[in-house]
């Protein structure tokens, strides 16, 4: 099995926790994903902070491009390899 990876970058923790929830529902996910605070440097304020959502993908099922547009749907991306 190989380690792969997907970082979904999200504005903020509340559309990060709802598109955590989100994701487990619209796919199938072999483990919830790992929530992440992405401080940038110089910041103090925890709620100005991206968040990443870290899915693991060992099996490769999950398509990169619709990852891309869940993430879009709360204003964030997908993080290229």
């Amino acid at each position: 099995m190989s380690d792969v990876r997907h970082v979904l970058v999200l504005p903020d923790r509340d559309a990060a926790q709802e598109a955590a929830e989100a994701l487990g529902e619209r796919f199938a996910l072999d483990e919830e994903p790992q929530l992440v605070r992405d401080a940038l440097a110089g910041e103090d304020d925890a709620e100005d902070a991206q968040w990443l959502l870290v899915l693991r993908d060992e099996r490769g099922r999950l398509d990169p491009k619709e990852l891309d547009e869940f993430a879009g749907e709360w204003d964030g991306w997908r993080e290229e390899p």
